[in-house]
């Protein structure tokens, strides 16, 4: 129950992320969005990404930090539910 909890707050870190890109000139979201961004970021993500660096694509620059925690989660859900 609380991997699937966690899985669901690192996808609403990503869908706060999506809003944020999409909201910046708009006054008075940076604050709230912003907040809620460093409620994972900072035990969780930054870390890993210490290790795994955002990849540049173009003018895109991808951070597969989410992505890797977010596999690790389903990886450890599967073996909890296997034993």
């Amino acid at each position: 129950m609380i991997l699937l909890l966690f899985e669901l707050v690192l996808i609403a870190r990503v869908v706060v992320d999506l809003v944020s890109n999409f909201t910046r000139s708009q006054a008075g979201y940076g604050d709230v969005l912003g907040s809620a961004r460093r409620v994972i970021y900072q035990p969780v993500l930054a870390p890993v990404r210490r290790v795994v660096r955002p990849v540049r694509m173009g003018g895109v620059m991808l951070d597969l930090s989410v992505t890797v925690v977010f596999v690790a989660v389903v990886l450890l859900q599967r073996l909890v539910t296997v034993v």
